[in-house]
């Protein structure tokens, strides 16, 4: 995937981890990232993130998905970076910066999935409690979010490297044979969706 002249990333590419869960407690599949890959993204990164998690639920037939950039709150505080980041992502997805889904953030994650908890803390931004899309701060949040859907929530997982020329499947050591099953079925929708032909 990585070698300079026969790998998969385009010049200037980023690669990404999208999950895409099935969570018996949650009423409709939820595409997560990034949880295996870019350890803390930047600014420019989480836009990328957010675009391949867009262009998976658009795959999948969600095709106006509510995107959520999960932080700790749902205000702006300097001394947490992913509000900064997370709002300043909103206001371009305002601006037509970003297409294809419907974003908010920064957003706590019981807002973004509990249209009860969204009420109680009167929180008004719009698709709260019907998540589609998480984009996670950093690899450990993400990372704790999925193990604990996968090992305490019985969720079902499909999981690809997305930013490739190509999907690509990517597994923990860990993972089911279902979960495998499912990403490599997830790898080849996309690729057709994309018109992959190698």
């Amino acid at each position: 995937i990585l070698d300079k002249e026969n790998g998969l990333v385009p010049p200037g590419g980023v690669l990404s981890h999208v999950t895409v869960l099935e969570i018996p407690t949650y009423p409709k599949l939820l595409v997560v990232a990034d949880v295996a890959v870019i350890i803390l993204p930047d600014l420019e990164q989480k836009i990328k993130i957010l675009q391949y998690t867009i262009e998976v639920s658009h795959a999948l037939g969600i095709e106006n998905p509510y995107a959520f950039l999960i932080s700790a709150v749902e205000t702006v505080n300097p001394k947490m970076p992913s509000t900064v980041d997370a709002a300043l992502i909103k206001v371009m997805a305002e601006r037509g910066q970003i297409k294809g889904a419907k974003v908010e953030g920064p957003v706590a994650l019981d807002i973004a999935v509990s249209k009860e908890c969204a009420e109680i803390k009167g929180f008004k931004g719009e698709g709260a409690g019907e998540a589609d899309i998480l984009i996670f701060p950093n690899i450990e949040t993400g990372n704790v979010f999925f193990k604990t859907c996968t090992q305490l929530c019985n969720g079902r997982i499909a999981a690809v490297v997305a930013g490739a020329t190509a999907p690509c499947v990517l597994t923990s050591r860990a993972d089911s044979e279902d979960s495998k099953f499912l990403s490599i079925a997830l790898a080849a929708l996309l690729a057709v969706k994309k018109g992959v032909r190698k």
